[in-house]
């Protein structure tokens, strides 16, 4: 590992809550395509797979955020363990509801409960925040880190999941799935050392949310259509898999997908660029945008898989520079709600990009369904550039997790460029 890595393993602690977290991110990429992978090998019915995974991720956006929100205010073990248990319970419902071929709207009830399910990466990257929040090289290597782990998890965690329901049977991807979250989460939060202190609020602060930040909406806004390219490669990957007679071999074209971002989140977080932080995040956004464009030309899958690879480049990059802003924008009470909503737009662009994938590959064949991940990437760099100056602008109120400044120089201290310091962005 490179000795920047190292370094921000030598706090006592954070190879257990990071390895913890690795566990309970695996669903995070199992789940989803597991239940399409589930409903799909059932009943051959790709619209209704979309539409139940799509329910998952509109749940876990509407509930993850709340969740995140008790978490910051009364601890991470006090909130995440019963949380874990009723996602779990639901997820044991669906399965056992599709395996005895109940009725379809049983199915839509378990996986708008299993939505309550935590966002384990928030709480990761909760924990690197309060341990290097006064050291930003550290903390944007963290960042780093916490993405290729992500990004680890989608490489394997379709594999897994694709490949237990299609060669064990149909409910086992989504089944290891709750198993891996319920042993990541009760090991996470048996840390207690490096949890983050809890943020007791009043009630005019208990009803403020963190999304009344310009900046962190702007942000949320954007990942809803990059969770749409997201949820549409998904659904059009394996679609196109089966159509090229390898049903399997998604998964693999998934983990070439992912791979591209984790390499090139390990190269990331080695650097210390100069520049803006806004300009260079809106310019992943667009990269990300323009990679799309190759997938719709790909004839065969040792095509797709190159094209996928290429464009999964700038995902990572991307993430690492959306939570350096989250920081910036976000106060610190709020921090773990902060990250969440990011997770929610994913989870809300998801479901709306897996619905209309699936809809489209019924109608006009699995080729088609990359239309809706380039549309949903034009529809990212459009929010994105239409936002940059909420981004820039400065917001008063309560103190934010960092000490505020856009502009990242190589001494890891925030500058605008012309030697002053730039006030605080906060919510």
């Amino acid at each position: 590992m490179p000795s920047p890595y190292r370094a921000i393993f030598a706090a006592p602690g954070t190879v257990g809550f990071s390895a913890a977290g690795l566990i309970g991110r695996l669903p995070i990429s199992m789940v989803g395509v597991g239940i399409l992978t589930m409903i799909s090998e059932i009943t051959g019915r790709y619209a209704m797979a979309s539409a139940l995974t799509g329910t998952l991720a509109l749940a876990a956006a509407v509930i993850g955020p709340q969740v995140s929100r008790l978490v910051d205010q009364y601890g991470q073990r006090r909130v995440l363990r019963p949380a874990t248990l009723i996602s779990v319970a639901a997820v044991a419902g669906l399965l056992l509801a599709a395996a005895n071929g109940l009725p379809d709207w049983t199915l839509f009830v378990f996986a708008a409960i299993a939505g309550c399910v935590p966002s384990v990466g928030s709480m990761i990257r909760a924990r690197w925040t309060v341990l290097y929040q006064d050291s930003p090289r550290e903390l944007h290597t963290a960042y780093s880190f916490e993405s290729v782990v992500d990004e680890v998890c989608f490489i394997f965690g379709p594999i897994l999941a694709i490949g237990l329901s299609t060669t064990w049977f149909p409910e086992a991807g989504p089944l290891i799935a709750a198993v891996c979250l319920l042993v990541g989460v009760w090991l996470l939060t048996a840390q207690r050392a490096t949890e983050p202190p809890p943020h007791p609020r009043d009630k005019q602060t208990a009803r403020t949310s963190a999304l009344r930040s310009p900046g962190l909406q702007v942000l949320t806004a954007t990942f809803v259509a990059t969770g749409a390219i997201f949820g549409s490669i998904d659904v059009a990957t394996l679609a196109f898999a089966e159509e090229q007679g390898s049903k399997s071999s998604a998964s693999f074209i998934l983990a070439i997908w992912a791979l591209g971002s984790c390499l090139a989140g390990i190269v990331f977080g080695l650097l210390h660029l100069k520049g803006r932080t806004e300009r260079r995040w809106v310019l992943g956004v667009s990269a990300m945008a323009v990679s799309m464009i190759p997938l719709l030309l790909a004839g065969n899958l040792p095509i797709l898989a190159v094209a996928l690879f290429v464009s999964g480049l700038a995902i990572a990059p991307t993430m690492i520079t959306t939570m350096a802003l989250i920081e910036a924008h976000v106060p610190r009470a709020k921090l773990t709600e902060g990250m969440t909503w990011i997770s929610t737009g994913l989870a809300v662009g998801i479901a709306i990009g897996s619905s209309v994938t699936g809809l489209v590959i019924d109608a006009a064949g699995a080729r088609s369904g990359f239309v809706v991940s380039i549309s949903a990437g034009v529809a990212a760099a459009a929010v994105a550039f239409a936002g940059y100056r909420r981004l820039t602008r400065p917001a008063q109120g309560e103190e934010p997790s960092s000490d505020g400044g856009h502009a990242e120089g190589t001494d890891g201290k925030d500058s605008t460029g012309d030697g002053r310091q730039q006030p605080d962005h906060v919510a």
